[in-house]
């Protein structure tokens, strides 16, 4: 089809590819095809970009720099409809504290820090498990999404942006820590939308259905 939508999960060997494929393919429409490729050519060739991650930063920047994407990575940051999920939110930062301190793709200015719960003895790292999303701006990825719905996380850095403005959604474990961000084209969720049940499945559906403004 002339008109079909191309929706390509990039591959770069880390990340939870084939469920985040599967969720956006539930409710995807009949004109969007998911699919999943660590090629530039099929980055390029996107309409729309997906970017999961999970693990560490340091393997994660290690992999994106071998497999010679990040640089097309960047431009479709810069020019379509982009999801960050996890770790593909982290190293959208200028610089991650993980590994004794690692560059990142400096896509949005900020930095990556590890939880400090010091003083709360109770909790856990990683943070893990559900909990809740306090929107806190009104995008089209909220859509249909009730306030502070609970979404699944599993991780021990969160994202510190250095605009504030650019902060989508908050989450409280101890302190209140950035759990989405959005500017311009570009959304990315520290959550996995693809293990939080219906909340999840409406956020890719959301994501296919937009288109970056």
């Amino acid at each position: 089809m002339a008109d079909q939508k191309l929706v390509t999960v990039i591959d770069y060997g880390m990340g939870n590819l084939r469920s985040v494929a599967k969720a956006a393919e539930h409710v995807a429409g009949s004109n969007t095809r998911i699919c999943i490729s660590s090629k530039a050519d099929d980055i390029a060739a996107a309409d729309a970009i997906i970017f999961p991650g999970q693990g560490a930063a340091k393997a994660c920047m290690k992999a994106l720099n071998e497999s010679n994407i990040s640089h097309t990575l960047m431009q479709a940051a810069s020019e379509k409809p982009f999801l960050g999920i996890c770790m593909g939110l982290q190293v959208l930062m200028t610089h991650s504290q993980e590994n004794e301190g690692v560059d990142c793709l400096d896509i949005l200015k900020g930095d990556v820090q590890q939880f400090d719960l010091s003083t709360y003895p109770e909790l856990k790292m990683p943070h893990m498990g559900w909990n809740q999303i306090h929107q806190t701006t009104d995008h089209p990825l909220w859509h249909n999404i009730e306030q502070d719905s609970r979404f699944y996380f599993v991780h021990s850095y969160f994202v510190s942006p250095h605009d504030k403005h650019i902060i989508a959604g908050e989450t409280t474990h101890g302190n209140k820590f950035t759990s989405a961000i959005a500017q311009d084209n570009l959304f990315a969720i520290q959550a996995h939308p693809e293990k939080s049940a219906d909340a999840g499945l409406q956020l890719f559906k959301n994501f296919l259905d937009w288109n970056g403004q």
